[in-house]
């Protein structure tokens, strides 16, 4: 039997060069490159980080060709490469000239090997069952579920992929068939596990599952101690990658290796923080911040720990009002030891554009980080809904939509991707569509407060505005108080006639700032309801002073048209560098529609 065709794929930011398929995409969408300019793209990328001399080019492209003006020829290639790669002539990311001798390319590259004719397959790992008669095991079969996932994404990412874990946990505990998981899940294969632990031993049991007729493939069972839990995710990894007919790369392997510390001190430490962490309240937050401080205390160089200690900071100022100028700091500082303890690793990469989007609002730098975090680890949902939205504040809606289409494909259970995909949607005046999926984030979580948030605003806009309302008082019970619930209502009631309810909601919110921080853009946005302009401008440059997170939402929220063409509202606007961040229109960055077409919770409704 003749075996399959195989490529030789070459892998660098976002971008795929497929030696023997000749193409170069991006995205999954071709890009196209005339014969000499691929033939030396080809060249650069094999000698990766390597000078390739102008002679070593001529000799390659064009022998003994007596006829060809070689040093026009080069300098032709040369800048159809970069056109293609950056989107403008000069541009020179990826591409570095040596004066005087030639080029280097100066990307990572990764290079896989694929069947050509094979196509990708979706898998779930289901929550593992702590069989321990303690119940405070749990984060331990929370925590080798997690890394099962995040391994089995490092396998040939071509022709797996893998389910996010909130949809995974989504089924914890859940008494329902595999053949109903998989359908909602859109899955071929299912992992499913338990884990054991008695005094200092554990009992790790792992099974793999064919959707389609529910036949039990593969089982095996390992017995460790808790310093040897670390290694059991790789080793279930490239057990299910055999059954598959799978192969992780020398380069996946070693990702998988240098994911979790060897010490199993710190590695417990993390695990709890990480469970902490899921719950995503106030409270939680602040363990988890804890836990991962104490596993970075003992391993130094623990870059996972680093990156869950930075999201924990940079996500506070959106999750539960924090001092912005408090944890900017704090945030930085862990995603920049992440980033020394392994810049290979998609969570640093992850935090890294957290950071750049949130606090430093260099939206440029956070596009490229969650591109090379979804290079990395393309299974990643959170950094492709991330991406999503920057690219959505950048005015790029549809690359946006895109991106948030594939977030909801890899976690169909998640409400956070879809609520976020509502804002997106929002953002691009589809409000149809954002009503839409904020309503579909709701009905997979009925507590989940930011889709409450998301259906107000995008009832109001609907002319819905009881609807509106009522879901924001919802919104406002479930967050506990978040400003962003509470500062919206406000905003809404001014803008329908209720002026006294919203200066009730404004005193609220002044008075408590007295006692706690409170986002001057809440403010700010009540007084836009009631139209007081001054009042406006003085709470967002109270905002810019305290470099309130939310400003960033200004560049396309509809609710501030009415200020666009104000001098202090651009002069803001220009303060804050986002009139400067703009990508070049020939850029592609998200995936291609048809990738995501097979999913079928990702479609844009009409009408709701």
């Amino acid at each position: 039997m003749r075996p399959p065709p195989i490529r030789q794929v070459f892998r660098f930011a976002d971008f795929e060069l497929d030696v023997r398929g000749y193409e170069l995409r991006r995205g999954g969408q071709p890009i196209r490159l005339e014969r000499q300019p691929m033939d030396l793209l080809i060249l650069l990328v094999e000698r990766s980080r390597e000078l390739v001399t102008r002679e070593h080019i001529v000799a390659r492209l064009w022998g003994d060709d007596v006829f060809v003006d070689v040093e026009t020829s080069v300098n032709t290639a040369i800048r159809k490469i970069r056109r293609a790669l950056n989107g403008s002539p000069g541009g020179a990311d990826f591409v570095e000239t040596v004066s005087g001798k030639g080029y280097r390319f100066a990307a990572d590259v990764t290079v896989s090997t694929v069947d050509a004719d094979r196509p990708a397959v979706m898998l779930a790992v289901l929550p593992f069952v702590n069989l321990s008669p303690d119940a405070d095991c749990e984060y331990l079969a929370d925590g080798l579920t997690e890394d099962t996932i995040a391994s089995l994404s490092q396998i040939d990412p071509s022709h797996l992929r893998v389910i996010g874990r909130t949809s995974a946990m989504a089924y914890k505990r859940a008494n329902r068939s595999l053949a109903s998981i998989g359908a909602e899940l859109n899955a071929q294969f299912i992992v499913e596990g338990s884990i054991r632990s008695e005094d200092d031993a554990l009992r790790i049991r792992c099974t793999l599952n064919r959707v389609r007729d529910q036949v039990q493939l593969w089982s095996a069972s390992y017995d460790r101690s808790m310093s040897g839990l670390v290694s059991v995710s790789r080793e279930v990894s490239l057990a299910l990658a055999d059954q598959i007919h799978l192969q992780m790369s020398p380069e996946g392997m070693a990702a998988v290796a240098a994911r979790q510390s060897h010490d199993a001190a710190a590695y417990d430490a993390y695990l709890r923080g990480r469970r902490f962490w899921n719950q995503l309240t106030p409270a939680t937050t602040r363990k988890a911040i804890e836990y991962y401080t104490r596993a970075t205390e003992i391993d130094q160089n623990y870059a996972l720990a680093w990156a869950g200690l930075a999201e924990a900071y940079a996500s506070a100022p959106i999750n539960g009002d924090a001092d912005p100028l408090l944890m900017w700091p704090l945030a930085r500082d862990a995603a920049d030891k992440a980033m020394a303890a392994n810049a290979k690793l998609c969570d640093a990469q992850h935090v890294h554009g957290q950071v750049n989007w949130f606090f430093e609002w260099d939206w440029l730098a956070a596009v490229a980080a969650f591109r090379r975090a979804i290079t990395l680890d393309p299974s990643s949902a959170w950094s492709s809904s991330m991406l999503g939205h920057v690219l959505s504040q950048l005015g790029r809606h549809e690359e946006g939509r895109l991106m948030m289409d594939r977030a909801c494909a890899l976690e169909p259970m998640s409400p956070l991707h879809f609520a976020m995909s509502s804002q997106v949607a929002f953002q691009a005046g589809d409000f149809a569509a954002a009503r839409h999926l904020a309503r579909r984030a709701i009905v997979i979580d009925p507590e989940f407060w930011v889709g409450y948030m998301m259906l107000g605003q995008a009832c109001e806009q609907r002319g819905e505005v009881d609807v509106a309302l009522d879901a924001l008082v919802t919104a406002t019970r479930l967050s506990d108080g978040n400003s962003k619930p509470v500062a919206l209502r406000g905003y809404i009631l001014a803008r329908h006639g209720q002026a006294a309810a919203a200066r009730e909601v404004l005193t609220m919110l002044e008075e408590l700032s007295r006692v706690r921080y409170v986002p001057p853009f809440a403010m700010a946005l009540v007084h836009a309801g009631l139209g007081e302009d001054t009042q406006v401008f003085d709470r967002l440059d109270a905002a810019y002073a305290v470099r309130d997170v939310h400003l960033a939402f200004l560049t396309v929220d509809t609710k501030w048209d009415h200020y666009r063409s104000a001098p202090r509202f651009r002069d803001l606007l220009a303060r804050c560098g986002f009139m400067e961040a703009r990508l070049p229109d020939s850029v592609v960055l998200a995936t291609s529609e048809s990738e995501l077409s097979h999913h079928p919770e990702t479609g844009r409704a009409a009408n709701d």
